[in-house]
């Protein structure tokens, strides 16, 4: 499969992106700081999100990004297909020429599998993304064994 940084990087950061907000639109600076991704790698990716409409940006003065959609609306795959990253696991990009200009012996085994991982890409929403993750920081939290505040001075 093809899945490059491309895709990946903005799955992250459009997470990251719908963590962040409240009703302050986020900047991409504080995302790469955060993902440790290349500031004018963000602004590339972006720019396509913004052309996709899933996001918005705001000029000025606290100003950045913001989901231009609910996060129940916007899948994984919506984000991959938004930075033209091809969901692609055959070796002639779907166009059944990989075995000498015809079809090759595993070609439709390739494009099945293709059409599984758009399906479920396609059913991962950001709010998923995001519940999860939650999930994960609140599990993580360090809970004190023995709280100083609520002992006595013997």
């Amino acid at each position: 499969m093809r899945l490059t940084t491309k895709g990946r990087f903005a799955v992250t950061a459009l997470l990251d992106l719908a963590m962040q907000q409240s009703n302050n639109p986020v900047t991409l600076a504080d995302i790469s700081q955060r993902q440790k991704i290349s500031l004018s790698y963000l602004e590339q990716l972006f720019a396509k999100l913004r052309q996709s409409e899933l996001v918005d940006s705001v000029r000025g003065p606290g100003g950045g990004y913001c989901l231009a959609k609910e996060l129940g609306q916007v899948s994984v795959a919506d984000i991959i297909l938004a930075v033209d990253e091809p969901i692609d696991a055959t070796q002639c990009g779907g166009k059944e020429n990989c075995h000498n200009d015809s079809k090759c012996m595993t070609h439709d085994l390739w494009a099945k599998l293709n059409d599984l991982i758009f399906d479920y890409l396609g059913a991962v929403t950001l709010k998923e993304l995001v519940e999860h993750q939650e999930q994960i920081n609140e599990e993580q939290e360090v809970v004190p064994l023995f709280d100083m505040r609520s002992s006595t001075a013997a």
